[in-house]
């Protein structure tokens, strides 16, 4: 298991690298000004994708878990996230955003049980700072709204990834369908939104199909799986420390497709950010047994046995 947990982090964070490449895309080939509608196109189409796959359905609590997942994770999410990008001026969203390992800590704490280590948190604040150093472009006013969309949305992805660990999965229920479960419950979520505030649907070309196909399949359908599968296998603060991978690859796609320029301040930023991303991982690691349970996991064990020495008492 200790051999294999590189790979597991490895593609865990192809995630984050894969919602890195949302700007560029969106700029460059979707229709302008049309955020729900894109969160929706993302949302929806990847999650049924996934259903028709994994051919699961939820069952039993799993209707209202799954619901309340699908909102923290995608459904409030993507619409607080595109509003605080719209309101906010350069990367001020994505630096709010990089603070979530941070709102991890503290949430695991109450939820998890698990107490944040002063590493932990150093490590995260070094993280935020790294990423401001390569978003934050020239001063500008903070717009309230836009700073609480940001600030909620980091709170609704973080509670999102802790209760996805706290609750595990059902028996028999594999990463693949527990993602196609919360997209589809998001997308829901989101599509009445999105018609009421927008309007009907834009005229497509074929750029912009393209754009939204790329969108839900590989940067929403994969790199969820491939997310939630990892919350499942590593720890919750492991695994939102691979976030500011986000920020990193979107400044790094602009300078390599788009022609933007990166300064010494900048690549000092994205240094210490993916330094500190290296140091989330080692320090949760060092910490890890070699077979880690979930959350969910140690409930069931713990229940099994009460359940024995209940019977032995008798």
């Amino acid at each position: 298991m200790a051999s294999s947990r590189p790979a597991l982090i490895a593609l865990t964070a192809l995630a984050p690298v894969s919602w890195g490449t949302t700007y560029a895309v969106t700029t460059e080939f979707l229709p302008a000004d049309r955020p729900l509608f894109t969160g929706l196109m993302r949302a929806l189409p990847a999650g049924l994708l996934l259903l028709a796959l994994a051919r699961v359905l939820p069952r039993g609590a799993w209707w209202w878990k799954a619901a309340v997942l699908g909102a923290l994770n995608i459904g409030a999410f993507f619409p607080l996230l595109f509003l605080s990008a719209y309101r906010l001026p350069g990367g001020m969203a994505a630096v709010v955003g990089s603070a979530g390992p941070l709102f991890v800590a503290g949430l695991a704490a109450l939820l998890l049980g698990q107490r944040p280590t002063g590493r932990t948190l150093l490590t995260g604040a070094v993280a935020a700072f790294g990423v401001s150093l390569v978003v934050l472009r020239a001063a500008g006013a903070l717009d309230a709204l836009g700073l609480l969309a940001a600030l909620a949305a980091t709170v609704s992805m973080s509670a999102g990834t802790v209760l996805t660990q706290r609750w595990g999965r059902p028996a028999g229920v594999g990463p693949l369908a527990l993602t196609g479960w919360q997209l589809t419950a998001g997308g829901l979520l989101i599509a009445p939104l999105a018609f009421l505030v927008e309007g009907a649907p834009p005229a497509l070309d074929g750029r912009a199909a393209g754009g939204y196909l790329y969108l839900a399949v590989a940067n929403t359908a994969v790199a969820y799986w491939l997310w939630f599968r990892g919350i499942g296998r590593l720890t919750a603060t492991q695994v939102t420390f691979l976030g500011p991978l986000s920020p990193l690859t979107a400044a790094v796609v602009g300078w390599a497709a788009l022609g933007q320029a990166l300064t010494p301040v900048q690549l000092v930023g994205m240094g210490l950010a993916f330094g500190a991303t290296v140091a989330g991982q080692i320090g949760a690691r060092s910490k890890a047994a070699p077979r880690t349970l979930s959350f969910s996991e140690k409930n069931d064990r713990k229940d099994s046995m009460d359940v024995t020495d209940g019977a032995l008492r008798r």
